[in-house]
């Protein structure tokens, strides 16, 4: 039998620096990584690095590039469109039957309050990362609240993807606002229990975000 590996946790830290780096493009893309070097600035052995890139090649985030290298790979504008289709149709679904036991579910009604509130707390100097982070809270709170948990587990291996692509526009300061504010639009429909308004409210910001993200992303391949 294999030994088990005894950084199980070292790797997961040093996964998540490397994806948030790959976020927020302090890793931009087409960027080279060179193994020893960032091994060096997070201050840990090569071993925990090499498996963490392999972890994020897994996934379609970064490609082998040359001997022992890789590389951030770059944003693809159509696949991210056909990503929020399919996120359009989950969120749709999620958003649907959390209206539906929104009434009897004290939990996870507050959990989606508590997002909401914190969403409402951005300002034009709210980091990046802390932007993404809140964006993914408040949609998460919703498939809690949808109560089946299948949702998770399916959008789960697509957050890397969509976290990258919501650091496209959401560094803009103008999304930002607007994007809470369709936010605000989809839990209103939920609290207030209307099924059929808070699952087209939630289709409608899922599309919406991945056109403006799919014409972001060509705008930058153009002029470059």
């Amino acid at each position: 039998m294999i030994p088990l590996d005894p950084l199980p946790n070292l790797i997961d830290q040093v996964y998540a620096r490397i994806l948030e780096a790959i976020t927020d493009r302090t890793l931009p893309p087409g960027h080279r990584i060179r193994q020893n070097e960032l091994a060096e600035k997070l201050g840990v052995s090569r071993q925990p690095v090499s498996h963490a890139l392999h972890l994020l090649h897994r996934q379609g985030l970064v490609a082998e590039s040359g001997r022992r290298g890789f590389e951030v790979i770059q944003l693809d504008p159509e696949r991210i469109r056909q990503l929020y289709e399919v996120r359009g149709a989950i969120d749709a679904l999620a958003a649907k039957l959390a209206a539906a036991r929104v009434k009897t579910d004290a939990t996870g009604r507050a959990q989606l309050e508590a997002a909401l509130r914190a969403g409402r707390a951005i300002d034009r100097k709210t980091p990046l990362a802390r932007l993404i982070a809140l964006d993914v809270d408040f949609h998460s709170a919703i498939y809690r609240l949808a109560g089946n948990p299948v949702i998770e587990e399916m959008i789960a291996p697509q957050w890397p993807h969509m976290r990258r692509s919501m650091a496209t526009v959401l560094a803009e300061l103008d999304y930002r606002e607007s994007a809470w504010s369709e936010h605000e639009a989809i839990a209103a429909e939920i609290f207030a229990g209307r099924a059929k308004a808070a699952e087209a409210a939630a289709l409608a910001h899922a599309l919406t975000a991945g056109q403006r993200t799919e014409e972001k992303l060509r705008a930058i391949d153009e002029a470059a």
